[in-house]
């Protein structure tokens, strides 16, 4: 997977580049009549951004106001991380890229999956912008089989190895209230995981390089 910092060409791209990356991204229709509405990309980015909350796929709410995490799974995500929302929706601080950018609909059992057009089409190309990336959250199955590809693990099993790519990658689990039973049953991930957490990006919030 490239991440690097550079066009083939190796100059370093320029803020017209990635203005016109991002209008392209907004713009796409790639997933047009695969939806059960009209395609509406739902992210958050700056080259400068310091977080990364690489997650499965905006919401029905997300879809509706354009704005992700803007609601209860938001709210619970922002306190573990312990920021507020005017921090949180700073792009120099945190970018937002869903596996799938687009609501992908929903099924028996909540959500569908994202749709697997969206992150061969776009996801190498603005992770390759995250310059100053310090900490990568992944949230949820799509997200971890990207993001750690070779693991082989479950998501609880992944976030209770949350010290194996720490301080630069943490497996979270969901934050939407439909995981409180995990939470109630996985107790150490609020004792151990949590508070570590906090003061890492407490740490990486603060630095103004």
């Amino acid at each position: 997977m490239w991440v690097g910092s550079q066009n083939r060409d190796g100059t370093k791209p320029g803020m017209s580049a990635i203005s016109s990356l991002l209008k392209n991204v907004h713009n796409c229709r790639i997933c047009e009549g695969l939806l059960p509405n009209s395609p509406r990309p739902v992210l958050q980015f700056h080259p400068r951004a310091r977080i990364l909350v690489a997650g499965q796929a905006p919401g029905r709410r997300a879809h509706d106001s354009g704005v992700p995490f803007q609601d209860a799974s938001g709210d619970r995500l922002r306190d573990w991380l312990g920021l507020t929302s005017d921090v949180f929706y700073n792009p120099k601080n945190v970018a937002i890229l869903p596996m799938g950018f687009c609501y992908p609909g929903t099924g028996k059992s909540g959500d569908l999956p994202p749709r697997k057009e969206c992150a061969p089409a776009w996801r190498e190309q603005l992770l390759g912008q995250l310059t100053n990336l310090k900490l990568t959250l992944v949230i949820g199955q799509y997200a971890l089989a990207y993001h750690l590809p070779n693991s082989n693990q479950t998501v609880t099993g992944a976030v209770k190895a949350w010290r194996d790519n720490w301080p630069q990658l943490v497996a979270l689990p969901h934050p939407s209230p439909r995981n409180n039973i995990w939470l109630r049953k996985n107790p150490w991930f609020e004792k151990d995981v949590l508070p570590k957490l906090r003061e890492r990006v407490s740490m990486i919030v603060a630095d103004e390089d």
